[in-house]
């Protein structure tokens, strides 16, 4: 069966850091590509970062780049999004999806396995 479980959500003050966790089961991390993305309330789904397992290939959006970094233990099955210098504007709920391929970026992929979602909100 196959599970993306996120974890590790929470409030934070602005400048603040939080580190995601999705773990994956059913499937190996070395043929999917597995990318965090976020939704605020009123506002479309946006990519944040994705990672290509395989060769630790990595991709972020222009609004976090510097701030975040994506990263895989493939021996634990678990994807990590490192957030630092959080902003307000970062406040949304985070899930990560799997799709499986190896020429994957943040701009094409769609996601064929979607995790629930944790919830990151940053005060002011």
């Amino acid at each position: 069966e196959v599970q993306l479980v996120e974890s590790g959500g929470g409030l934070v003050q602005a400048g603040g850091s939080l580190r995601l966790s999705c773990a994956v089961s059913g499937f190996s991390l070395d043929d999917y590509a597995i990318g965090w993305f976020r939704q605020a309330p009123g506002k479309e789904r946006e990519g944040v970062a994705c990672i290509i397992s395989r060769d630790g290939s990595t991709y972020y959006a222009d609004s976090v780049k510097g701030r975040f970094t994506i990263s895989s233990d493939n021996a634990k099955n678990t994807v990590y999004l490192q957030m630092n210098s959080l902003k307000p504007e970062d406040t949304a709920v985070y899930y990560c999806a799997a799709e499986r391929g190896f020429y994957i970026t943040l701009a094409t992929m769609y996601g064929d396995y979607w995790g629930q979602g944790t919830q990151v909100t940053v005060s002011s």
